[in-house]
């Protein structure tokens, strides 16, 4: 049974760690029928297969995330007589002459996590003790779902200012950064946060969306890192099993749903999740009722 549960919210998390939709929220809420035993190692497991999700995006995006590429078509500055070298002659220079563009990325990256890393650090305990809950959980499900929509309606027809992550001004990569610790509030969607505080701030839909991809990394290995060190790991070997059999599945459901979701908004709008937001914050807020 325990593999089965890892199975479900393994899927769960996959499906949703990268959409704006919340996979928090929607772990908090598959939680309340399917649990892994006993609590204290359901609430790890929940923070550790977002290792899985991670992997996805580095994954996809390895050669854009590599600032040292063996390769002379990435680094037109490796030497030209490069791709006859040895491999430690190759590895030397790719270091020394390191892709500008994707070391521009990463410091952008560095900037954005910054907020997420000092508030995360000041308010996780206040976090985990008073808003881990389906209550919390159908209330921003609800707000976000329509400050979706009436962003969408705002922005919709303006030229974005800027299209490429790696020449996002550091004000701007600074100011998602911030959006993005909104998503400290279960249901909000780091996700939603990222991408939608982005458009405001003046960037294109695929350059949100791809910042907002690799804002997770160095962000969810963080969280993952903390709530690790604060309340440590001592699983059985079942468990571990479990926790692995968790993060895979979410690696596998993570890469599809990313690449379906960077196909969907060429051409198309969030809209469609603001209305799924909504009518899933009723039907929990009805839930709950009854």
């Amino acid at each position: 049974m325990d593999f089965i549960k890892a199975l479900i919210l393994g899927i769960v998390e996959g499906l949703t760690e990268f959409l704006p939709v919340s996979s928090t929220g929607h772990l908090i809420l598959v939680n309340e029928f399917v649990q892994l035993e006993p609590v204290s190692f359901a609430n790890q497991f929940s923070v550790m297969i977002q290792l899985g999700a991670i992997l996805a995006v580095v994954f996809l995006y390895f050669k854009r995330l590599n600032p040292f590429p063996m390769d002379r078509d990435r680094n037109p500055r490796l030497p030209e007589n490069y791709d006859a070298m040895n491999f430690q002659s190759k590895l030397f220079y790719s270091i020394k002459y390191f892709n500008e563009d994707t070391m521009q990325l990463w410091a952008r990256v560095i900037v954005g996590v910054l907020p997420s890393v000092i508030f995360g650090l000041l308010l996780d305990d206040f976090i985990d003790e008073h808003l881990f809950n389906p209550t919390v959980v159908a209330s921003t499900l609800l707000i976000w779902g329509i400050g979706i929509l009436v962003i969408e309606m705002a922005f919709a027809k303006k030229t974005p200012t800027y299209t490429e992550v790696s020449k996002l001004p550091w004000k701007i990569a600074l100011g998602i950064g911030f959006f993005q610790c909104l998503a400290m509030i279960p249901g909000t969607s780091r996700s939603a946060a990222t991408i939608l505080g982005a458009l405001i701030l003046g960037s294109s839909r695929v350059a949100a969306a791809e910042f907002s991809f690799f804002l997770a990394i160095p962000t969810m290995f963080g969280a993952t890192v903390l709530k690790v060190v604060k309340n440590g790991v001592a699983f059985t070997t079942h468990q571990w099993l479990v926790v692995l059999f968790g993060a895979i599945v979410s690696f596998i459901v993570a890469l599809a749903v990313i690449r379906l979701f960077m196909s969907y908004i060429q051409k198309k709008d969030f809209k469609p999740f603001g209305y799924y937001r909504i009518v899933l914050a009723i039907v929990v807020f009805v839930f709950m009722v009854l």
